[in-house]
């Protein structure tokens, strides 16, 4: 299972509900006609989003594919015809974002199920650990997840972790020298994904 994130925030001058609401036109659009290999999407508000330009909110839309091809149609698909007025429309009010292609590695493929994510780096050249290590007790595998960056495009962590707070094995005394790891709220605006635990 992979997901293409997708982190933006509106313009100078959009209105919030005006914003999410052509937001919710996009997902719903592609919810409707579904392009193949898309198991659904998440769109969430975020309290903020530190490696985007600028400080503050923002938005953060997640798109479960099944593969790799999947993510090839859902790029052609979303400015084709059925789905390119919504994706235009909301694009129009945005101020620009930064994406990334992430691999679930454990528990539920729900993005909108966890209030907190916990994003965590490590500096290139820096102690590496296990997976296992990492998270230590902290997940729970039905409404949790850890997902592991594959495909950089963007400034993003390694790393994200999906539960309602940031688990233990993600603490200051857990992370290996060099490791950050930081916790930033968020809230649903829109979602319909299929629940997929591994």
């Amino acid at each position: 299972m992979l997901a293409y994130l997708f982190w933006h925030r509106p313009a100078a001058g959009v209105e919030r509900s005006a914003y999410e609401r052509e937001l919710g036109r996009f997902h719903r659009s592609l919810a409707h006609r579904p392009p193949s290999g898309l198991r659904g999407s998440a769109a969430l508000r975020c309290e903020e989003l530190p490696w985007l330009d600028g400080a503050g909110p923002g938005y953060e839309d997640w798109y479960l594919l099944d593969d790799w091809a999947g993510l090839g149609v859902l790029e052609q698909a979303a400015v084709a015809r059925g789905h390119v007025s919504a994706h235009d429309s909301v694009a129009a009010r945005s101020a620009g974002g930064a994406g990334g292609v992430y691999e679930l590695v454990e528990g539920s493929a729900d993005p909108s199920l966890a209030a907190c994510a916990t994003w965590v780096d490590a500096r290139p050249g820096r102690e590496r650990r296990s997976l296992a290590a990492l998270l230590g007790d902290g997940i729970d595998p039905r409404c949790d997840s850890l997902w592991r960056r594959s495909l950089v495009l963007g400034p993003a962590p390694e790393y994200c972790v999906l539960a309602e707070a940031p688990p233990a094995g993600v603490g200051e005394d857990r992370l290996p020298v060099g490791w950050s790891a930081r916790a930033l709220s968020r809230a649903p605006v829109w979602a319909e994904t299929k629940r997929i635990a591994r």
